[in-house]
């Protein structure tokens, strides 16, 4: 009995072993010798996609195809047999006798193949970790593949797969989507890549034109509204001038992430990324979102806004071609010119085009068919002019400049971004422009006069009446008791009316809330020490950010009134633009432009986002808020010392450039001011300076230890305060210095900025630059401006930084002795307001 235990246990073992001899080299490959029949399938190197047979629910329908491995979701990117399922489970794929990759069925019927000719018989099919199982020629040492199924996609558009156009053969490289979501057969769409004179993606619906992205600009889709670079994940369009093929592919930053792109049966192409949390498919990049996306909705010369009632109207100087079709919501025949071009009433000479202008048109999508013509703006509209048969031009500083004849076609008008476009009419045209501008502008002339006439004639009547008390009660709050509790604690006190003074925009209620639609928690951006941010769209388009004072906010009025005047005196690229304020009622509302990429630590510590921040887009971040600060304190018609310096109150535009927001606790200083003390002690955990958080003293070099903090945080990926607690560390500051100690400075740097664009030498400046402004005594920090030349290598000589504030154990220790420190400190980024410093 124990010898029979033994040889069993002895077989269990050899076994696997010859399997693995046999087969080892070939889990991820078909051979001539070795095929799989259903439902074996081979997985790839590592694991990351099968290839074996499958079939959808309440289907018995078998087809072979690719999909996710270790994932719950059957998800397969692509189909071999799409268009001819096997009826049974009889399937087998091998390689046949003359070299070609097979699917047969259990007559041997061939349903499906890689259909090469011409190729010998010693072949093998490999299926590799991006998903692409390929044909190669065993033979040949090189390894070179014959046949790809990435150039014979279906309806997934994985990472490294190429989409392409061979100009000289007429060959493309295209996705197709299924006929529906179980049935992954031909359905009526498809997308390829489309040269033309500048390259775009076009969608077509049954052959005809359904969705064009616009032309590429060399980092997205102009005609694309949420394309946004930062997110492209390395998206690429490459011409290749030798062969004559464009192609366009796309990397993922982050590897370990599974993402890729669906084609849907309805037309639409969806990105899509596995959230291991929820364990399902999440999308966050569609396109097609509303008509006006659709290929010539308005027809020709018509101009698509889905942001009003009725979207289609023609351009300017242009009127439907039918108009009883066009008010039955039929806008297929477009629109045609009110009045003729001047050129073409002239043939010859120096007088062609004398009588045309052009009409801008901002924020748009550009029509179909552009012509490359220039590099330089300068010279577009000059050549449009000259030539007869140009009726629009725009330029993009990607592209250069783009001409258009015939009809324009498939124009949108975008919410935001967009191009400016240039629309060529007759010059009665523009002469009936300016009448109208004329006339617009007397009828606003005479409204105002009028206002203003019977503003002061009611003021005079409820004067003489007696009616003070009501007048009082009609404005939205008491001016005077604000001003009075607003000119407390070294604020200069300055009256919303004043602000009004500076044309300084007062937004409704009601039009905030339609723009926000309704505060809707979908439009919600985020949630700071003011109260919730959202955004909004206004009736005219333009994006914005609405703050809105919650009442359980510890600000109130003060730090309202506060950002209202100081933001409203600056102008400065890193320093985010208020738009207008809402005061009605209870509701006090700040509106500010709109920043797509929120705020920096949405980028900073996220591990998904980080991927994006290389080390040339992190210092430039780094250069754009120390110009913001310096403009602060040394350039501005006023003095400012900010107070709140921190990663969530630097915004970022849509290029990752850093704008500085939330001056709420900003203080303005007095020409010989250099420092002030104060009792209520306004910041964040983690950034303010000791004599500001111990003593209520602030000054310039406040702000300076916060940069000092923030900068550290850039370099290192790391918020200071993720060190509380933390056995290893005292907080960022203290690991930093330690690191600086032990002569291992660069032990803190992100290994995500260590990219083609590491500088070395400017990143151990950028530390040495932070060490130097976090120092305990203010004196011995650097001014921004010192600061500001040390980062450009304008001084080139640093001195050694002294040990930063609050290392080891120290800050701790200072927490604990104030009164009920409980309540007033916390490890997360909430501003910490109203607390008297000892």
């Amino acid at each position: 009995m124990g010898k029979t235990t033994v040889g069993i246990v002895l077989l269990a073992l050899i076994l696997p072993s010859c399997f693995c001899l046999q087969f080892g080299t070939a889990l991820d490959t078909i051979t001539p010798s070795k095929s799989i029949k259903d439902p074996e399938v081979i997985i790839s190197k590592n694991g990351v996609f099968l290839l074996g047979f499958f079939n959808f629910a309440n289907s018995t329908h078998r087809y072979v195809g690719i999909w996710y491995n270790h994932i719950p979701v059957q998800t397969v990117v692509w189909v071999a047999n799409r268009n001819k399922p096997l009826k049974d489970s009889s399937g087998v794929v091998k390689i046949s006798e003359d070299g070609n990759l097979v699917v047969l069925n259990g007559q041997e019927e061939i349903l499906w193949s890689s259909n090469v000719t011409n190729l010998i018989s010693n072949t093998s099919a490999l299926l590799l970790d991006s998903g692409n199982l390929v044909l190669k020629n065993d033979d040949d040492d090189n390894g070179a593949s014959i046949w790809e199924s990435f150039q014979h996609p279906s309806n997934a558009y994985t990472p490294t797969m190429k989409i392409s156009t061979d100009l000289r053969t007429g060959q493309r490289v295209q996705l197709s989507s299924w006929k529906s979501p179980s049935d992954p057969s031909d359905g009526n769409f498809s997308l390829s890549l489309e040269p033309l004179n500048i390259p775009e993606v076009i969608i077509l619906n049954n052959n005809q034109p359904y969705f064009r992205t616009g032309p590429w600009n060399g980092q997205i889709f102009i005609g694309m509204l949420h394309m946004n670079s930062v997110y492209l994940n390395g998206f690429s369009l490459v011409a290749d001038d030798q062969k004559e093929t464009f192609y366009l592919s796309y990397a993922l930053a982050n590897k370990s992430m599974l993402a890729y792109f669906e084609f849907n049966p309805q037309g639409k192409i969806i990105e899509l990324h596995w959230d291991e949390g929820k364990g399902d498919w999440a999308n966050n990049w569609p396109i097609l979102e509303n008509d006006c996306d659709v290929y010539g909705k308005c027809g020709a010369f018509g101009s698509c806004d889905s942001m009003k009632p009725s979207i289609c109207s023609c351009l300017r100087g242009f009127e439907p071609k039918n108009r009883e079709e066009w008010n039955r919501e039929n806008w297929a025949s477009g629109c045609v010119r009110t009045t003729p071009l001047g050129c073409q009433k002239v043939n010859n000479g120096s007088d062609v085009g004398k009588d045309d202008g052009f009409l801008k048109l901002e924020m748009m999508k550009v029509p179909a068919f552009a012509e490359w013509s220039s590099p330089l703006e300068e010279t577009c509209e000059e050549q449009c002019l000259r030539n007869c048969s140009c009726v629009a031009y725009a330029y993009d500083v990607g592209i250069g400049c783009m001409l258009w004849s015939g009809n324009l076609i498939d124009i949108q008008k975008f919410p935001s971004r967009g191009v400016d476009l240039y629309i060529r009419v007759a010059s009665s045209e523009l002469d009936r422009k300016k009448k109208s501008k004329v006339v617009i502008i007397t009828v606003i002339v005479g409204i105002i006069i009028i206002t203003i006439a019977t503003f002061f004639l009611r003021s005079w009547m409820a004067k003489h009446r007696g009616r003070k008390q009501k007048t009082k009660e009609m404005l939205p709050f008491d001016i005077g008791k604000a001003v009075a509790k607003f000119s407390s604690d070294n604020v200069v006190g300055e009256n919303l009316f004043e602000v009004k003074l500076q044309q300084l925009p007062l937004f409704n209620f009601e039009e905030l809330a339609s723009a926000t639609n309704n505060f809707h928690l979908t439009e919600k951006l985020g949630h700071g020490g003011f109260g919730p941010v959202y955004r909004g769209t206004l009736q005219d388009g333009k994006e914005i950010a609405v703050k809105r004072l919650s009442r359980a906010s510890g600000q109130g009025l003060e730090e309202f009134m506060n950002e209202v005047v100081v933001i409203s005196k600056l102008q400065h690229r890193n320093l985010v633009r208020l738009l207008g304020c809402c005061v009605e009622r209870e509701e006090k509302m700040l509106v500010y432009e709109y920043m797509p990429n929120k705020s920096l630590d949405a980028f900073l510590f996220d591990q998904v986002q980080r991927q994006f921040l290389n080390w040339e887009k992190c210092f430039n971040i780094i250069e754009g808020i120390s110009r913001g600060l310096l403009y602060l304190h040394r350039d501005s018609r006023l003095r400012i010392i900010h107070r709140d310096i921190k990663a969530s109150n630097i915004l970022l535009d849509q290029d990752l450039n850093p704008k500085i927001s939330d001056f709420g606790m900003a203080r303005i200083f007095g020409g010989n001011e250099n420092h002030a003390n104060t009792k209520r002690v306004m910041g964040t955990y983690g950034y303010m300076s000791p004599e500001y958080a111990m003593q209520g003293q602030f000054s310039e070099k406040s702000d300076v230890f916060s940069f000092g903090v923030l900068l550290l945080e850039i370099v290192s990926g790391r918020k200071n305060t993720s060190f509380y607690n933390n056995q290893h560390s005292f907080s960022l500051l203290g690991y930093a210095w330690k690191l600086w100690k032990e002569d291992n400075i660069l032990g803190l740097v992100d290994m995500e900025v260590s990219d083609p664009s590491y500088d070395e030498k400017e990143i151990l400046r950028c530390i040495h630059v932070g060490l130097l402004c976090v120092q305990e005594f203010a004196k011995e920090r650097p001014a921004m401006s010192r600061v500001v030349s040390m980062l450009n290598s304008e001084i080139v000589d640093l001195p050694p930084p002294k040990q930063p504030a609050f290392t080891e154990r120290q800050i701790n220790q200072d927490v604990e002795s104030l009164p009920n420190n409980e309540d007033k400190f916390s490890v997360n980024d909430v501003s910490i307001t109203d607390f008297d410093g000892r």
